[in-house]
Protein backbone atom coordinates (compact mmCIF):
# COMPACT_ATOMS: atom_id res chain seq x y z
CA UNK A 1 0.00 0.00 0.00
CA UNK A 2 1.65 3.59 -1.33
CA UNK A 3 0.82 6.51 1.36
CA UNK A 4 -0.52 9.37 -0.35
CA UNK A 5 1.19 12.82 0.76
CA UNK A 6 -1.87 14.47 0.61
CA UNK A 7 -4.52 15.35 3.22
CA UNK A 8 -7.41 15.11 0.19
CA UNK A 9 -7.56 13.11 -2.96
CA UNK A 10 -9.74 14.09 -5.69
CA UNK A 11 -10.74 11.38 -7.86
CA UNK A 12 -11.16 13.00 -11.64
CA UNK A 13 -9.12 15.44 -13.37
CA UNK A 14 -12.64 17.23 -15.08
CA UNK A 15 -13.77 20.52 -14.70
CA UNK A 16 -15.55 19.20 -11.52
CA UNK A 17 -12.55 17.56 -9.94
CA UNK A 18 -10.29 20.49 -10.67
CA UNK A 19 -12.26 23.19 -9.44
CA UNK A 20 -12.76 21.23 -6.43
CA UNK A 21 -8.88 20.48 -5.98
CA UNK A 22 -8.54 24.67 -6.30
CA UNK A 23 -11.29 25.34 -3.28
CA UNK A 24 -9.81 22.88 -1.56
CA UNK A 25 -6.39 24.62 -1.87
CA UNK A 26 -7.78 28.23 -0.59
CA UNK A 27 -9.14 26.16 2.82
CA UNK A 28 -5.65 24.99 3.32
CA UNK A 29 -6.20 21.11 2.54
CA UNK A 30 -2.91 19.37 0.69
CA UNK A 31 -4.33 18.24 -2.70
CA UNK A 32 -3.47 15.50 -5.20
CA UNK A 33 -5.92 15.14 -8.07
CA UNK A 34 -5.59 11.01 -9.58
CA UNK A 35 -7.31 10.22 -13.01
CA UNK A 36 -7.71 7.07 -15.03
CA UNK A 37 -6.23 8.87 -18.19
CA UNK A 38 -5.62 12.81 -17.38
CA UNK A 39 -6.74 16.45 -17.56
CA UNK A 40 -9.60 17.13 -19.50
CA UNK A 41 -9.83 13.72 -20.92
CA UNK A 42 -13.94 13.10 -20.42
CA UNK A 43 -16.76 15.16 -20.77
CA UNK A 44 -14.62 18.41 -20.04
CA UNK A 45 -12.70 18.38 -22.86
CA UNK A 46 -15.29 18.26 -25.75
CA UNK A 47 -18.71 20.21 -24.27
CA UNK A 48 -20.04 23.16 -26.38
CA UNK A 49 -18.07 25.80 -24.04
CA UNK A 50 -21.49 27.19 -22.09
CA UNK A 51 -22.35 28.49 -19.10
CA UNK A 52 -26.08 28.27 -19.22
CA UNK A 53 -26.84 29.73 -15.92
CA UNK A 54 -30.53 30.14 -17.14
CA UNK A 55 -30.83 26.70 -17.81
CA UNK A 56 -32.86 25.41 -14.16
CA UNK A 57 -35.46 23.82 -15.94
CA UNK A 58 -34.72 20.19 -15.52
CA UNK A 59 -34.40 17.71 -18.72
CA UNK A 60 -37.52 15.67 -17.13
CA UNK A 61 -40.45 18.36 -17.59
CA UNK A 62 -44.27 17.60 -16.85
CA UNK A 63 -45.31 15.72 -19.96
CA UNK A 64 -42.27 14.78 -21.38
CA UNK A 65 -42.48 11.15 -21.31
CA UNK A 66 -45.75 11.92 -24.31
CA UNK A 67 -42.67 12.87 -26.72
CA UNK A 68 -40.22 9.83 -25.37
CA UNK A 69 -41.74 7.72 -27.83
CA UNK A 70 -41.57 9.72 -30.92
CA UNK A 71 -37.54 10.60 -29.99
CA UNK A 72 -37.00 6.76 -29.85
CA UNK A 73 -38.49 5.53 -32.31
CA UNK A 74 -35.50 7.74 -34.74
CA UNK A 75 -32.30 6.29 -33.96
CA UNK A 76 -30.70 9.76 -35.14
CA UNK A 77 -32.89 11.70 -33.49
CA UNK A 78 -32.55 13.96 -30.26
CA UNK A 79 -32.91 11.16 -27.92
CA UNK A 80 -32.23 7.93 -28.34
CA UNK A 81 -31.11 4.57 -26.77
CA UNK A 82 -29.62 1.00 -28.95
CA UNK A 83 -31.46 -1.88 -29.23
CA UNK A 84 -28.61 -3.63 -27.09
CA UNK A 85 -28.95 -1.26 -24.40
CA UNK A 86 -32.79 -0.89 -23.76
CA UNK A 87 -33.34 -3.21 -21.48
CA UNK A 88 -30.31 -1.73 -18.93
CA UNK A 89 -31.78 1.80 -19.53
CA UNK A 90 -35.24 1.14 -18.51
CA UNK A 91 -34.86 1.48 -14.23
CA UNK A 92 -33.48 4.96 -15.21
CA UNK A 93 -36.12 5.64 -17.65
CA UNK A 94 -38.85 4.58 -15.07
CA UNK A 95 -37.38 6.89 -12.33
CA UNK A 96 -36.52 10.01 -15.26
CA UNK A 97 -40.54 9.53 -15.79
CA UNK A 98 -41.07 9.95 -11.85
CA UNK A 99 -38.81 13.35 -11.62
CA UNK A 100 -41.22 15.02 -14.47
CA UNK A 101 -44.15 14.73 -11.69
CA UNK A 102 -44.69 18.21 -10.61
CA UNK A 103 -44.06 17.67 -6.87
CA UNK A 104 -40.50 16.55 -7.70
CA UNK A 105 -40.46 18.65 -10.63
CA UNK A 106 -40.21 21.87 -9.10
CA UNK A 107 -38.29 20.82 -6.35
CA UNK A 108 -35.84 19.70 -8.47
CA UNK A 109 -36.22 23.53 -10.07
CA UNK A 110 -35.93 25.19 -7.22
CA UNK A 111 -32.75 23.19 -6.30
CA UNK A 112 -31.34 24.06 -9.55
CA UNK A 113 -31.73 27.29 -8.99
CA UNK A 114 -29.63 27.75 -5.97
CA UNK A 115 -27.18 25.82 -7.22
CA UNK A 116 -26.64 27.86 -10.50
CA UNK A 117 -26.70 31.09 -8.32
CA UNK A 118 -23.82 30.06 -6.54
CA UNK A 119 -21.96 28.71 -9.73
CA UNK A 120 -22.24 32.09 -11.18
CA UNK A 121 -20.84 33.80 -8.33
CA UNK A 122 -18.08 31.87 -7.73
CA UNK A 123 -17.12 31.23 -11.30
CA UNK A 124 -16.64 35.38 -11.21
CA UNK A 125 -14.59 35.05 -8.48
CA UNK A 126 -12.33 32.09 -9.93
CA UNK A 127 -12.11 33.91 -12.90
CA UNK A 128 -10.48 37.04 -10.78
CA UNK A 129 -8.62 34.70 -9.22
CA UNK A 130 -6.58 33.67 -12.07
CA UNK A 131 -6.71 36.27 -13.91
CA UNK A 132 -8.51 34.54 -16.82
CA UNK A 133 -10.82 37.44 -17.92
CA UNK A 134 -9.35 36.97 -21.61
CA UNK A 135 -11.07 33.09 -22.16
CA UNK A 136 -14.93 34.50 -21.03
CA UNK A 137 -17.07 35.86 -23.89
CA UNK A 138 -20.24 37.56 -22.99
CA UNK A 139 -22.25 36.75 -25.75
CA UNK A 140 -25.53 35.14 -24.76
CA UNK A 141 -27.76 32.48 -25.97
CA UNK A 142 -30.13 32.28 -29.01
CA UNK A 143 -32.96 29.70 -28.51
CA UNK A 144 -34.32 29.06 -31.88
CA UNK A 145 -38.18 27.40 -32.55
CA UNK A 146 -39.72 26.34 -35.77
CA UNK A 147 -43.49 28.06 -35.76
CA UNK A 148 -45.59 29.57 -33.37
CA UNK A 149 -46.97 26.40 -32.19
CA UNK A 150 -43.10 25.03 -30.68
CA UNK A 151 -42.38 28.70 -29.59
CA UNK A 152 -45.55 28.66 -27.35
CA UNK A 153 -45.02 25.46 -25.75
CA UNK A 154 -41.89 26.83 -24.60
CA UNK A 155 -43.21 29.92 -22.88
CA UNK A 156 -44.13 28.05 -19.32
CA UNK A 157 -40.44 27.66 -19.18
CA UNK A 158 -39.86 31.22 -19.55
CA UNK A 159 -42.17 32.34 -17.26
CA UNK A 160 -40.26 30.14 -14.52
CA UNK A 161 -36.87 31.98 -15.73
CA UNK A 162 -38.69 34.89 -15.14
CA UNK A 163 -39.67 34.23 -11.75
CA UNK A 164 -36.26 33.58 -10.80
CA UNK A 165 -35.13 36.98 -12.25
CA UNK A 166 -33.31 35.53 -15.05
CA UNK A 167 -33.01 38.12 -18.09
CA UNK A 168 -34.29 37.06 -21.40
CA UNK A 169 -35.73 38.94 -24.54
CA UNK A 170 -38.65 37.07 -26.74
CA UNK A 171 -38.22 37.60 -30.56
CA UNK A 172 -41.28 36.56 -33.08
CA UNK A 173 -40.19 37.16 -36.61
CA UNK A 174 -37.51 36.23 -38.46
CA UNK A 175 -36.05 39.65 -38.82
CA UNK A 176 -35.97 40.17 -35.14
CA UNK A 177 -33.83 36.92 -35.08
CA UNK A 178 -31.44 38.41 -37.46
CA UNK A 179 -30.68 41.44 -35.79
CA UNK A 180 -28.98 39.19 -33.15
CA UNK A 181 -27.53 36.72 -35.68
CA UNK A 182 -27.81 36.77 -39.29
CA UNK A 183 -27.48 33.83 -41.54
CA UNK A 184 -30.26 31.43 -39.71
CA UNK A 185 -32.81 29.69 -41.94
CA UNK A 186 -36.32 31.70 -41.81
CA UNK A 187 -38.06 28.68 -40.78
CA UNK A 188 -37.11 30.08 -37.33
CA UNK A 189 -39.36 32.22 -36.82
CA UNK A 190 -39.07 32.33 -33.09
CA UNK A 191 -36.85 32.66 -30.82
CA UNK A 192 -35.38 33.41 -26.95
CA UNK A 193 -32.24 35.14 -26.54
CA UNK A 194 -30.56 35.23 -22.91
CA UNK A 195 -27.64 37.92 -22.40
CA UNK A 196 -26.51 36.40 -19.32
CA UNK A 197 -25.19 33.14 -20.71
CA UNK A 198 -21.74 33.30 -21.05
CA UNK A 199 -19.37 30.87 -22.70
CA UNK A 200 -15.70 29.57 -22.20
CA UNK A 201 -13.66 30.52 -25.25
CA UNK A 202 -12.40 26.72 -25.33
CA UNK A 203 -13.57 24.11 -22.10
CA UNK A 204 -10.44 22.33 -22.94
CA UNK A 205 -8.33 25.27 -22.44
CA UNK A 206 -10.05 26.36 -19.36
CA UNK A 207 -9.73 22.81 -17.87
CA UNK A 208 -6.11 22.80 -18.08
CA UNK A 209 -5.94 26.36 -16.85
CA UNK A 210 -7.35 25.32 -13.72
CA UNK A 211 -4.97 22.45 -13.59
CA UNK A 212 -1.85 24.68 -14.33
CA UNK A 213 -2.75 26.86 -11.37
CA UNK A 214 -3.49 23.87 -9.21
CA UNK A 215 -0.32 22.07 -9.91
CA UNK A 216 1.56 25.78 -9.44
CA UNK A 217 -0.17 26.31 -5.91
CA UNK A 218 1.10 23.07 -4.65
CA UNK A 219 -1.05 20.21 -6.11
CA UNK A 220 -0.30 17.08 -7.88
CA UNK A 221 -2.03 15.15 -10.68
CA UNK A 222 -1.22 11.60 -11.51
CA UNK A 223 -2.09 8.78 -13.29
CA UNK A 224 -4.42 6.05 -11.37
CA UNK A 225 -7.25 3.87 -12.37
CA UNK A 226 -9.06 3.78 -8.76
CA UNK A 227 -11.04 1.00 -9.09
CA UNK A 228 -12.94 1.16 -5.23
CA UNK A 229 -12.70 2.87 -1.93
CA UNK A 230 -13.34 1.86 1.80
CA UNK A 231 -12.64 4.04 4.97
CA UNK A 232 -10.58 2.55 7.61
CA UNK A 233 -10.90 4.93 10.87
CA UNK A 234 -9.76 7.91 9.89
CA UNK A 235 -8.40 7.31 6.33
CA UNK A 236 -9.40 5.79 3.00
CA UNK A 237 -7.81 2.97 0.94
CA UNK A 238 -8.23 3.38 -2.82
CA UNK A 239 -8.29 0.39 -4.99
CA UNK A 240 -6.37 0.95 -8.00
CA UNK A 241 -4.72 -1.38 -10.60
CA UNK A 242 -1.32 -0.60 -9.07
CA UNK A 243 -0.80 -0.32 -5.48
CA UNK A 244 -3.74 0.92 -3.20
CA UNK A 245 -3.62 4.42 -1.76
CA UNK A 246 -4.31 5.59 1.75
CA UNK A 247 -5.64 8.89 1.97
CA UNK A 248 -6.86 11.29 4.52
CA UNK A 249 -9.84 12.00 2.88
CA UNK A 250 -11.25 11.33 -1.06
CA UNK A 251 -13.44 13.11 -2.86
CA UNK A 252 -15.48 11.21 -6.24
CA UNK A 253 -16.01 13.12 -9.11
CA UNK A 254 -15.28 10.79 -11.56
CA UNK A 255 -17.77 11.75 -14.21
CA UNK A 256 -19.69 9.02 -15.64
CA UNK A 257 -17.95 6.81 -14.26
CA UNK A 258 -18.46 7.39 -10.22
CA UNK A 259 -20.81 5.21 -10.25
CA UNK A 260 -18.95 2.35 -10.18
CA UNK A 261 -16.55 3.84 -7.32
CA UNK A 262 -20.10 4.54 -5.64
CA UNK A 263 -20.94 0.49 -5.76
CA UNK A 264 -17.76 -0.25 -3.85
CA UNK A 265 -19.45 1.60 -1.16
CA UNK A 266 -22.51 0.29 -1.24
CA UNK A 267 -24.50 2.60 -3.54
CA UNK A 268 -26.51 1.83 -6.31
CA UNK A 269 -26.90 5.13 -8.06
CA UNK A 270 -29.01 5.69 -10.94
CA UNK A 271 -26.08 7.92 -13.16
CA UNK A 272 -26.27 7.31 -17.13
CA UNK A 273 -23.89 7.78 -19.29
CA UNK A 274 -25.60 10.06 -21.82
CA UNK A 275 -23.27 9.86 -25.03
CA UNK A 276 -23.21 13.52 -26.75
CA UNK A 277 -21.65 13.94 -29.82
CA UNK A 278 -20.12 16.69 -31.76
CA UNK A 279 -17.87 18.32 -34.94
CA UNK A 280 -15.87 21.18 -34.83
CA UNK A 281 -15.14 22.77 -37.40
CA UNK A 282 -12.17 24.86 -38.19
CA UNK A 283 -11.91 28.82 -38.51
CA UNK A 284 -13.62 31.16 -41.05
CA UNK A 285 -16.73 27.75 -41.25
CA UNK A 286 -19.46 30.67 -40.12
CA UNK A 287 -19.73 34.38 -38.60
CA UNK A 288 -20.93 33.17 -35.37
CA UNK A 289 -22.37 36.07 -32.89
CA UNK A 290 -23.51 34.24 -30.61
CA UNK A 291 -24.69 30.49 -29.01
CA UNK A 292 -27.78 29.31 -30.70
CA UNK A 293 -29.77 26.21 -29.26
CA UNK A 294 -32.17 24.52 -31.92
CA UNK A 295 -35.05 23.50 -29.15
CA UNK A 296 -36.31 21.06 -31.41
CA UNK A 297 -33.02 19.03 -32.82
CA UNK A 298 -31.77 18.89 -29.77
CA UNK A 299 -28.11 20.02 -30.54
CA UNK A 300 -26.31 23.72 -30.32
CA UNK A 301 -23.77 25.65 -32.00
CA UNK A 302 -21.16 27.28 -30.30
CA UNK A 303 -17.99 29.00 -30.90
CA UNK A 304 -15.13 27.12 -29.74
CA UNK A 305 -11.45 28.80 -30.46
CA UNK A 306 -11.39 30.39 -33.57
CA UNK A 307 -13.87 27.60 -34.56
CA UNK A 308 -17.62 26.50 -34.75
CA UNK A 309 -18.35 23.58 -33.02
CA UNK A 310 -21.70 21.57 -33.64
CA UNK A 311 -23.05 19.15 -31.36
CA UNK A 312 -25.36 17.84 -28.55
CA UNK A 313 -28.06 14.97 -28.98
CA UNK A 314 -28.83 12.36 -26.61
CA UNK A 315 -27.62 8.51 -27.00
CA UNK A 316 -27.82 6.67 -24.04
CA UNK A 317 -25.40 3.67 -24.56
CA UNK A 318 -23.44 3.06 -21.59
CA UNK A 319 -19.32 3.08 -21.26
CA UNK A 320 -18.78 0.00 -23.62
CA UNK A 321 -20.80 0.04 -26.60
CA UNK A 322 -18.91 1.80 -29.29
CA UNK A 323 -19.64 5.47 -30.62
CA UNK A 324 -21.91 5.79 -33.28
CA UNK A 325 -20.37 8.86 -35.31
CA UNK A 326 -23.68 9.30 -37.98
CA UNK A 327 -25.25 11.10 -35.00
CA UNK A 328 -22.27 13.84 -35.53
CA UNK A 329 -22.56 13.90 -39.33
CA UNK A 330 -26.76 13.93 -38.58
CA UNK A 331 -26.14 17.00 -36.42
CA UNK A 332 -23.81 18.93 -39.11
CA UNK A 333 -26.29 18.14 -41.99
CA UNK A 334 -29.10 19.73 -39.84
CA UNK A 335 -26.51 22.77 -39.09
CA UNK A 336 -25.91 23.24 -42.69
CA UNK A 337 -29.48 23.30 -43.57
CA UNK A 338 -30.30 25.94 -41.01
CA UNK A 339 -27.36 27.83 -41.18
CA UNK A 340 -27.26 27.70 -45.27
CA UNK A 341 -23.57 29.80 -45.18
CA UNK A 342 -21.99 27.04 -42.93
CA UNK A 343 -18.90 25.98 -44.50
CA UNK A 344 -19.02 22.16 -43.05
CA UNK A 345 -15.65 20.71 -44.21
CA UNK A 346 -12.28 20.02 -42.18
CA UNK A 347 -14.00 19.00 -39.36
CA UNK A 348 -12.86 17.14 -36.30
CA UNK A 349 -15.51 14.54 -34.59
CA UNK A 350 -15.83 13.76 -31.09
CA UNK A 351 -17.90 11.66 -28.51
CA UNK A 352 -18.11 12.04 -24.98
CA UNK A 353 -20.18 10.77 -21.77
CA UNK A 354 -22.06 13.04 -19.72
CA UNK A 355 -22.97 11.90 -15.92
CA UNK A 356 -26.54 12.25 -16.16
CA UNK A 357 -28.68 11.26 -13.07
CA UNK A 358 -32.89 11.47 -13.89
CA UNK A 359 -34.11 14.54 -12.09
CA UNK A 360 -31.44 16.66 -13.71
CA UNK A 361 -29.49 16.91 -10.23
CA UNK A 362 -26.28 16.02 -9.45
CA UNK A 363 -24.81 14.13 -6.56
CA UNK A 364 -23.22 16.10 -3.44
CA UNK A 365 -22.41 15.71 -0.29
CA UNK A 366 -20.64 13.44 2.58
CA UNK A 367 -20.98 9.99 1.90
CA UNK A 368 -23.52 7.78 4.35
CA UNK A 369 -21.77 5.66 6.18
CA UNK A 370 -18.35 6.83 5.23
CA UNK A 371 -17.98 10.62 6.71
CA UNK A 372 -14.24 10.80 4.89
CA UNK A 373 -15.58 10.50 1.36
CA UNK A 374 -17.38 13.27 -0.23
CA UNK A 375 -19.58 12.76 -3.83
CA UNK A 376 -19.79 15.09 -6.30
CA UNK A 377 -20.72 14.03 -9.72
CA UNK A 378 -23.90 13.45 -11.90
CA UNK A 379 -23.66 17.30 -13.50
CA UNK A 380 -25.31 15.87 -16.98
CA UNK A 381 -25.07 18.68 -19.70
CA UNK A 382 -24.33 21.33 -16.65
CA UNK A 383 -20.61 20.18 -15.21
CA UNK A 384 -18.51 23.28 -16.83
CA UNK A 385 -21.42 25.67 -15.65
CA UNK A 386 -21.53 24.29 -11.61
CA UNK A 387 -18.21 23.35 -11.37
CA UNK A 388 -17.62 26.51 -9.09
CA UNK A 389 -20.69 26.09 -7.47
CA UNK A 390 -19.74 22.66 -6.32
CA UNK A 391 -16.43 22.76 -5.62
CA UNK A 392 -17.23 25.81 -2.70
CA UNK A 393 -19.64 23.08 -1.83
CA UNK A 394 -17.54 20.53 -1.52
CA UNK A 395 -14.74 22.68 0.21
CA UNK A 396 -17.47 23.59 2.73
CA UNK A 397 -18.15 20.22 3.22
CA UNK A 398 -14.43 19.09 3.94
CA UNK A 399 -13.40 22.41 5.65
CA UNK A 400 -16.43 21.55 8.57
CA UNK A 401 -18.09 24.64 7.08
CA UNK A 402 -21.86 25.08 6.93
CA UNK A 403 -22.95 24.49 2.94
CA UNK A 404 -23.35 27.58 0.91
CA UNK A 405 -26.54 26.16 -0.07
CA UNK A 406 -29.28 23.59 0.93
CA UNK A 407 -27.59 20.26 0.13
CA UNK A 408 -30.89 18.43 0.79
CA UNK A 409 -32.27 18.01 -2.47
CA UNK A 410 -28.35 16.68 -3.47
CA UNK A 411 -28.37 13.65 -1.02
CA UNK A 412 -27.32 10.34 -2.41
CA UNK A 413 -30.17 9.50 -0.39
CA UNK A 414 -33.11 10.86 -3.01
CA UNK A 415 -32.43 7.49 -4.73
Amino acid sequence: MTQSSSEVTVIGAGVIGLSAALALQERGCQVRVLDREGVAAGASRGNAGGFAFSEIVPLSTPGVMRKAPGWLLDPLGPLSVPPAYALQIAPWMLRFWRASWKDRYHASMSAQAALMALSRDMLMARIKDIGAEDMLRREGQLVLYEGRAEFEASLPGWEVRADHDIAFSLLRSPEEIATIQPGISPQFDHGAFTPGWYNISDPALWVERLAQEFCARGGEIGIANVTGLQQQGEQVILRSDGADILTGRAVICAGAWSHQLARSLGHRIPLEAERGYNTTLPAGAFDLKTLLTFSGHGFVVSRIGDGIRVGGAVEFGGLKLPPNYQRARTLLTKAKKFLPALKTGGGTEWMGCRPSMPDSLPVIGTVAGSDRITYAFGHGHLGLTQSAGTARLVADLISGATPAIDLHPFRQERY
